[in-house]
């Protein structure tokens, strides 16, 4: 019959192997859970039928994942993914254009930010337009000049339309997503007192206004 040896510190030695791997794998996982996250949550309201969200684009790893030319972000420009979510019956319109982002910089001190659209952040992008395109003291507004394009340009404002909200109309029981884009000329900071004011929304059938949403950006989503 062929003798079994039994090697204690052979076992142990497995042993310990165990409790060293299962101590790396708990701190690698605390160390994920406690790694703070450059995106805020998104924020929200709802009201008549229409939810709005909106999250703001502070990590710059998710410009580079969609914008392959050149990053808004790295321009000063700060994205805002925007859902627009309708659970009416009806189709509702709303007026892109007065989107405003509002900033209380102190009690003297209100900003609203006009969106850009794709020709004006391609401006800013490629540094062909003026840097305070889109920033406005109430209630006095401030236009970027007009001039020429390159294929450059083109390439930039081609990502840039293709990212944004595309449809103004959203209809019944379905959705809108996109970008939105603000310049804060680099003082992403600003976002802390930030609200997205959204004034216009119209029931089409009826031709009922909505009431306007006004989002506070610094405030995470109540689920």
């Amino acid at each position: 019959m062929r003798k079994v040896y039994y090697n204690p510190a052979g076992k142990l030695t497995i042993l310990l192997l165990i409790v060293m791997a299962a101590q790396l794998a708990a701190r690698g996982s605390a160390a994920q859970q406690q790694q703070p996250s450059s995106l805020k949550t998104s924020a929200l309201e709802s009201h008549e039928g229409m939810t709005i969200s909106a999250q703001p684009w502070t990590d710059p790893v998710l410009y580079r994942e969609k914008f392959k030319k050149k990053s808004p972000y790295a321009a000063g420009i700060v994205a805002l993914q925007v859902t627009f979510r309708n659970d009416s019956d009806e189709s509702l319109k709303i007026n892109l254009e007065r989107i405003r982002l509002n900033l209380t910089l102190s009690e003297d001190d209100h900003q609203a930010i006009d969106p850009l659209t794709s020709e004006q952040a391609a401006d800013v992008i490629t540094k062909l337009g003026a840097k305070n395109v889109g920033i406005r003291r109430f209630p006095i507004p401030m236009c970027g000049p007009q001039v020429g394009h390159d294929k450059k340009w083109t390439q930039v404002e081609e990502e840039l339309r293709e990212a944004g909200v595309r449809a103004s109309i959203v209809a019944p029981h379905s959705s809108v997503q996109g970008l939105l884009y603000f310049n804060l000329q680099g003082q992403f900071d600003l976002l802390n007192s930030a609200r997205l004011y959204v004034p216009e929304i119209v029931a089409i059938e009826k031709n009922h206004p909505l009431m306007y949403f006004e989002i506070d950006l610094s405030q995470p989503a109540q689920r």
